[in-house]
């Protein structure tokens, strides 16, 4: 697939490494379900890539992430992010990819995108999951972005990643970005 440049496209992700859900079980994933689907689609479009990171790092531990997460949607948190936000003037388009968790997407996309102007922009939500698909990311995004079109997104099981090529290009391609 083509690696040309895609001028106007920003992928943003959050990802975890460590102790993931794998098969109703655990398997710990040096590189992160999420972060290897945002490279593939990156791969494919050659857009700008902007990474997520706590300002306070997720653990390792599976459990402990889970009982983090469920206590920063509790309390309507906003994590804070790592270093200086991309500039998103340039972007007709934001992809936000993160692994859905609890049926959202984790809490620290929602500091991203109250933090960075995204009216006028096509936001595209792409997400792994165990079970959750999509999530309530549509949701999400459309409340925390109200000014911004929420277009069609793509949602990869995290076990089928490696898999997903296939269904990575037809995505592209009905979102018009291949």
């Amino acid at each position: 697939m083509s690696t040309a440049p895609r001028p106007g496209v920003l992928l943003v992700y959050f990802s975890r490494a460590g102790e993931n859900y794998w098969e109703g079980g655990r398997r710990d994933l040096e590189v992160g379900n999420t972060e290897r689907l945002a490279t593939m689609i990156a791969e494919r479009i050659g857009c700008d890539v902007y990474r997520v990171e706590a300002s306070e790092p997720y653990s390792d531990d599976y459990d402990d992430t889970v009982a983090r997460n469920v206590r920063e949607q509790d309390r309507d948190a906003r994590p804070g992010i790592v270093g200086e936000l991309p500039d998103t003037s340039a972007y007709d388009i934001v992809i936000l990819a993160s692994p859905i968790w609890n049926v959202r997407p984790p809490m620290i996309m929602s500091t991203f995108a109250e933090s960075v102007p995204l009216t006028g922009r096509t936001v595209l939500p792409v997400t792994t999951h165990a079970m959750s698909g999509l999530g309530r990311s549509i949701e999400v995004y459309s409340e925390l972005a109200p000014n911004a079109t929420i277009g069609r997104g793509l949602a990869v099981r995290g076990e089928a990643v490696s898999d997903a090529g296939a269904d990575v290009e037809r995505w592209l391609a009905r979102v018009d970005l291949i």
